[in-house]
């Protein structure tokens, strides 16, 4: 498909910019362009000292644009806290309580194994707590079986070795 022609004696791209021309050139002799008023002059001081601390108490500046108001830290300050996983806290203070029941002992260190998993998924805070979890239950769980095996085991295998041998 073709257009016709324009009619005789008139373009239809005059007056029209050329996107594609180079930007027109600066006049490097012209004035810097300013967007801040001209500052009023100021009523005379008879004597400023240039060495004068400034008043502490003064005024805050005004603040410009971009700048954080009044009070509010530039920077995001601390991060915030992890959560605590609380599987290993519970399974602390089973391990402990198996100090006084045994049973608890062995439960609080598999909770401290499973916790232990949790915070390495999840990237909780509590890894200590789990860590102790695991190391008082199974300290606990040892010398209760050790203690079980001394109080049933030997007096068990006393009789068994005394009934063997006879002695008519």
């Amino acid at each position: 498909m073709t257009y016709p022609p324009p009619p005789s004696g008139q373009d239809p791209y005059q007056g029209q910019p050329d996107p594609y021309a180079p930007p027109p050139a600066a006049n490097p002799y012209a004035p810097p362009p300013t967007s801040v008023p001209p500052v009023a002059p100021q009523s005379a001081q008879p004597y400023s000292d240039p060495y004068k601390a400034a008043d502490p108490y003064a005024a805050a500046p005004q603040l410009q644009y971009g700048q954080p108001p009044y009070g509010q830290q530039p920077y995001g300050g601390y991060p915030p806290a992890r959560p605590q996983n609380s599987m290993a806290l519970v399974a602390l203070i089973l391990s402990l309580v198996g100090l006084l029941t045994w049973i608890t002992a062995p439960i609080g260190a598999i909770l401290g194994h499973s916790a232990m998993k949790q915070i390495r998924q999840s990237g909780e805070d509590g890894e200590g707590l789990a860590k102790a979890a695991i190391i008082v239950g199974w300290i606990i769980t040892g010398l209760g079986v050790i203690g079980c095996l001394c109080a049933f085991g030997l007096p068990f295998l006393a009789v068994l070795g005394a009934g063997g041998s006879s002695s008519y």
